[in-house]
């Protein structure tokens, strides 16, 4: 039976060459994508700012409505899009109606740590739910076949854009324009199994056909699926969850039951990024970004 540690812990993202969290506070974050400085909201961030000013080339400006909507201030100088690197992986970055830059770079420690599972393996069989625009799968794909779901066809084709410029073009990843969900209970009927599983669902959103998925009603069954994929030979299973009112102990609790019939750990914590220093001697802050549950099995 898989253990549960029920003392959290945190995933830091500490930022690199194309990515830094400048400063935080007041609700809104101040980082650096590449040459361009950019200022979005951040609930989570609740102190002040340490910094004077934000030199930025674009600001998100949130909406009225709780459905993440809003509309960009950008400087003439930002470009429709342009490359950043993270290890070997290039690919766009780019501001989108959502406030996001076409991918999350406080993932980073995530594509890590699901490397680290699958070590030395070449012949790893993966799944990447709500997979966006690539980055967890290209990351994979050096350890074998990956099957990228997303039910965006323009994130797909953002993905596999992804994937050219990354020289990566010829790995072996199946890109589907598919609803998770449904694609994940098909996979069960199937008898198909995984070595590791990566979803990343959202708070609310539509499939290609119109399907609607809430978090809360559609979590449990997603898990329950995803946990019928996997055997006692399996690596690890990664589920995040962001801008909800929930504690990583909850779905953390949903993994434990799910895969009750598995070896293994399960642990659970805050996913959060790490702050430039500032200059003036103060410890650098964290800010947390997002919840998380992982299933791991050393084997």
């Amino acid at each position: 039976m898989a253990r549960l540690a029920e003392q959290p812990i945190v995933m830091e993202c500490a930022g690199w060459d194309d990515y830094r969290l400048l400063d935080s506070g007041a609700g809104r974050k101040f980082e650096a994508f590449g040459p361009h400085a950019f200022i979005r909201p951040e609930p989570q961030a609740l102190c002040q700012p340490r910094l004077g000013e934000w030199p930025a080339a674009g600001e998100f400006i949130p909406g009225s409505d709780e459905d993440g909507g809003g509309r960009w201030n950008l400087s003439p100088e930002v470009p429709d899009g342009w490359e950043l690197t993270w290890n070997q992986l290039r690919f766009t970055a780019q501001p989108t109606p959502f406030r996001h830059l076409q991918f999350f770079p406080d993932m980073a420690p995530v594509w890590d740590w699901m490397r680290d599972q699958l070590r030395e393996r070449d012949d790893a069989e993966t799944l990447n739910l709500f997979g966006y625009t690539g980055l967890g799968s290209l990351a994979l794909s050096q350890h074998g076949r990956v099957t990228h779901v997303d039910a965006s066809k323009k994130s797909v084709a953002q993905a596999r854009a992804n994937a050219a410029l990354s020289g990566m073009d010829e790995r072996p990843i199946r890109w589907l324009v598919d609803d998770a969900a449904k694609f994940t209970a098909r996979e069960v009927r199937r008898g198909r199994r995984y070595d590791g599983i990566i979803l990343d669902p959202p708070k609310f959103g539509r499939g290609p056909k119109n399907e609607t998925w809430r978090l809360e009603e559609g979590l449990p069954g997603l898990v329950a699926d995803c946990a019928a994929l996997l055997d006692p030979g399996s690596r690890f299973l990664f589920l995040t969850v962001y801008a909800v009112r929930m504690s990583s102990l909850a779905i953390a609790g949903l993994l434990e039951e799910a895969l009750r019939n598995l070896p293994g750990h399960i642990e659970h914590g805050d996913i959060a990024v790490r702050e430039e220093p500032v200059g003036d001697g103060r410890p650098r802050r964290l800010l947390p970004t997002a919840i998380f549950a992982r299933w791991s099995n050393p084997g």
